[in-house]
């Protein structure tokens, strides 16, 4: 940092920067914009075109194919040298044309991700993308944001920052906002915050000093630029399993070398041939194609409001079978509104839409205080339209207030903020002081039963009485009976004082409880009943009360209807350290959880863990991260969380719903299903070339396949239907399947037994259409030689597209399949055949390949025989021999 904006004043940062209490001006800041760029982090260079084309000519089986082509070169075959160059060529442009795509897709998926940043622009609080923050623009935080750029501290409120990730120190940092000596280092300057970091509590005001790469995180940015990018579990999976392929394929690539020498064949003809057959059995864009099909499955799950940050996810989404989620926003609408109010004098409806809300009740104008009060959320109007910022719980109280005919923002300026409490997942109240005619007025509100647990007073109307056990007991039944009716109860309280002391919320005046309605989705029972299907236990854990909780469960379908099944408390559950078997069994089997703290999901998530589940975990704020990390899927909400939890999450949901998450899981096992049939459709095809050179070979066959007809059948039936595979819409019994084993090989045994199946009746029955003496003896035609390399050619190439639609899921109709159904498989179908065509009809190209033109006749056999492979294959799976 080349200012020392730590040892500085706060008014002398503010005017250096040009800036001021109420921010930049909005045209100020886009000037700056212009002047400072985006507010990112670069993380590493972005690899350039021509190093993704250059790459393409790099693997060993290019190099097989140059020394082929030099070989041709060397003994004057001119056509074949100038044909394998422009097989490479062609690769080439195909293997480019894929990872542009896939990086194209991974590009679009991460500007999916941005994060926003509150900021004080002409003194207005505006949400803008993190993006365009500037220096000099005041950065409003709280607890749960992500601090998007290097700033001074203006004003705070029991502010505490995580600064791990630069200075390795576990414990949150207690910010201030004094001048500090110029030569503090960078982990004690505790009057700046720093970009990459988040608030873990409090608020404050900053005014931002650096942005992007100028940033501390920045700099620590450009030491790791350039490193590597880790690869995927399937990535890693599908090398592996290549290198395996690789070895079988080099056996039997020798076998046929050294079986063509001792026949007496050419060893520059043995040569080309074993290194064309090499290049051909082994599907070297495998990982290619599978991050094509994971990034476009991203995608897809995007424009559902699922965004998968890491492709890693997308795996492990196939095979979750617990699904750990919040009630509030996920399972409900979110839309809250306050319904209910009990207070001495009234129980009943306090809607806008009744005349209820004509109440003369000091009780409810103290409720309603503490509504506009005690509350960081922000309403602003701009013509007809609104603008909402904060918790929508929050939100839905300033409706309640504003309906009563309140003025927020009058309120808010006669009695502004002195001291705040904030609300947190353990003391579960909310506290604020403000000034008042005698003195100060403290606002509380939070469960009830916190509440009430600080007051020792009641408001009886217009007369402050104490507060009894007996009297408190009274007013939790009537939370309780509120929660019974599905509502979320909140408790409010007051006290007024003429001292500031640092923890003001106890002694409290109790003033009532509102019931406030969020309702459930109406599309999550059926989302839930499709999860129950497809073998996914869902889990749902809130911090409402436990008859709240019930309520929802019921109405949702997580409980059976009249099930009796018990909704654990979170004052029930012991430390992990202390539960024993039968208790971690119980814990396990539960269904519903309430009043549950952050610690206690962490160890809920653990305990599943162990039992072998895969556990996907909902979360918003700052203390479900270790949750959400632990978690094998980690699911921040995008609307209502907090940007800690969608930064350390693999999911984001950006409508906050729960179906969205059952839409993402069957997608993902849809675009696992894809892979495993390009791979399955790939081996096959590959095998089958294989088995019928070697055969040929051993039993030394006229009719051979010349090593560019190899390269060529590789070329134009491995590409197009594999890409189209990999786009296949799922069919309906996906989700009646039982979850994945994400530790299970992408070829099974059963699979593997089906590959070598589909490839040996290929190879049948593409021999036995070069065998078929008999049908030429009826047409009067003794067949030479080419004319059989061409029906093997043909016949090998048909037998291969039709194999396609043997790909369709077992159990699924012929004619009505997902693989069918899919215009992509049709498409590349009539494109390969176009080539294939094309290729037979320009007679370079036919001299080239060793073509000749045909009579019709002799085109039924290449037509004939491979659809009856297809027919083969299709009863053998009808009579489940394969699946």
């Amino acid at each position: 940092m080349s200012v020392s904006y730590h040892s500085q004043e706060k008014d002398v940062v503010i005017s250096s920067l040009g800036s001021n209490e109420e921010g930049l001006s909005r045209k100020e800041a886009e000037k700056r914009k212009e002047i400072y760029g985006e507010n990112s982090i670069e993380k590493g260079e972005t690899e350039s075109l021509w190093k993704i084309a250059g790459r393409q000519f790099t693997s060993p089986m290019v190099f097989l194919l140059i020394i082929a082509a030099g070989l041709s070169f060397a003994f004057q075959e001119w056509a074949d040298g100038i044909a394998i160059l422009i097989v490479i060529l062609l690769n080439a442009v195909i293997g480019f044309y894929m990872e542009f795509q896939a990086r194209k897709s991974m590009e679009s998926l991460k500007k999916m991700v941005s994060l926003k940043a509150k900021v004080l622009r002409d003194g207005e609080v505006y949400e803008i993308p993190s993006l365009e923050v500037v220096p000099g623009d005041i950065l409003l935080l709280e607890a749960g944001d992500m601090i998007m750029a290097d700033a001074r501290i203006i004003s705070l409120k029991q502010l505490e920052v995580d600064e791990a990730v630069l200075t390795g120190e576990s414990l949150p940092v207690t910010k201030c906002d004094n001048i500090l000596p110029e030569d503090t280092t960078l982990a004690e300057r505790n009057n700046m915050v720093y970009r990459g970091t988040y608030v873990t509590r409090g608020n404050a005001k900053a005014i931002v000093t650096a942005t992007g790469m100028s940033t501390e995180l920045g700099n620590i940015a450009l030491l790791v630029k350039n490193a590597a990018p880790s690869t995927t579990p399937l990535e890693k999976k599908l090398t592996t399993f290549s290198q395996k392929l690789i070895y079988v394929t080099l056996f039997l690539v020798l076998v046929i070398f050294f079986t063509g020498l001792l026949q007496g064949k050419d060893l520059i003809s043995m040569l080309s041939t074993s290194i064309a057959l090499a290049v051909a059995a082994i599907p070297e864009g495998l990982p290619i194609v599978a991050t094509l099909a994971l990034a476009n499955g991203m995608l897809k799950m995007a424009k559902h409001n699922v965004i998968v940050k890491k492709l890693a996810a997308v795996e492990t989404l196939g095979g979750t079978n617990v699904i750990c989620t919040d009630k509030t926003g996920t399972l409900t609408e979110n839309k809250i509104t306050a319904s209910n109010a009990v207070f001495p004098g009234f129980d009943g409806d306090i809607t806008a839409s009744t005349n209820s809300h004509q109440i003369n009740s000091e009780n409810l104008n103290k409720i309603i205080e503490a509504c506009i009060l005690c509350n960081t959320a922000v309403i602003k109007k701009d013509g007809d339209s609104l603008t909402e910022i904060g918790d929508p719980l929050e939100v839905g109280l300033l409706h309640f207030a504003s309906s009563y005919g309140y003025d927020i923002n009058k309120k808010r300026k006669e009695q502004p903020i002195h001291s705040e409490i904030p609300f947190s997942s353990e003391t579960k109240v909310m506290g604020s002081l403000h000034p008042s005619s005698n003195g100060y007025i403290v606002f509380a509100k939070g469960a009830v039963e916190e509440v009430i647990s600080r007051s020792s007073r009641l408001l009886n109307n217009n007369e402050i009485v104490s507060l009894s056990d007996k009297d408190k007991q009274h007013w939790l039944a009537a939370s309780e009976k509120l929660s019974g009716q599905g509502l979320k109860v909140l408790g409010f309280a007051y006290k007024e004082t003429n001292e500031i002391e640092a923890d003001f919320l106890n002694d409290l005046i109790f003033t009532g409880m509102l019931g406030l309605i969020d309702p459930p989705r109406h599309d999550v029972p059926a989302a839930i009943q499709e999860c129950k299907n497809a073998g996914i236990k869902i889990i749902m854990i809130t911090g409402d009360h436990p008859a709240t909780a019930r309520n929802i469960a019921e109405r949702l379908g997580i409980f059976d209807s009249g099930e009796s099944e018990r909704v654990i408390h979170g004052k029930e559950m012991k430390e992990y350290a202390q539960l024993s078997e039968e208790e971690k069994t119980i814990l396990t089997e539960t269904r519903v959880f309430a009043r549950v703290s952050p610690e206690q999901k962490l160890e809920l998530v653990t305990l599943l863990q162990e039992k072998g589940n895969i556990v996907g975990m909902t979360g918003d704020g700052v203390n479900d991260s270790p949750a959400l990390k632990k978690a094998d899927i980690g699911i921040a909400m995008g609307e209502r969380g907090t940007q800690v939890a969608q930064e350390v999450s693999d999911m984001v949901l950006k409508d906050d719903s729960f179906t969205s998450i059952v839409v993402a899981i069957r997608e993902g096992r849809i675009i696992f299903e894809n892979i495993k049939k390009f791979v399955t459709y790939l081996l096959s095809c590959n095998l089958s070339e294989l088995f019928v050179v070697t055969l040929a070979f051993l039993l030394n066959l006229p009719y051979l396949l010349t090593p560019l007809q190899i390269l060529f059948i590789n070329l134009v039936t491995d590409v197009l239907p594999a890409l189209a595979l990999g786009v296949t819409s799922g069919n309906k019994q996906i989700m009646q399947r039982t979850p994945r084993d994400p530790g299970r090989a992408i070829i099974t045994k059963n699979q593997w037994i089906a590959i070598s199946t589909y490839s040996i009746v290929i190879t049948v029955c593409v021999l036995l259409s070069v065998s078929s003496d008999k049908y030429f003896a009826l047409l009067g035609v003794e067949l030479n030689e080419m004319y059989h390399n061409n029906i093997l050619f043909f016949t090998l190439m048909f037998s291969q597209l039709v194999h396609v639609f043997n790909m369709a899921s077992s159990g699924a109709g012929f004619l009505n399949n997902e693989v069918i159904k899919n215009k992509y498989v049709w498409l590349a179908i009539l494109a390969t055949l176009a080539i294939i065509f094309l290729a037979y009809l320009i007679k370079p190209i036919r001299e080239v390949l060793s073509i000749q033109l045909m009579e019709p006749e002799y085109w039924l056999l290449p037509f004939g025989f491979s659809f009856l492979s297809l027919i083969v294959i299709q009863l053998l799976k009808k009579l489940r021999v394969v699946r």
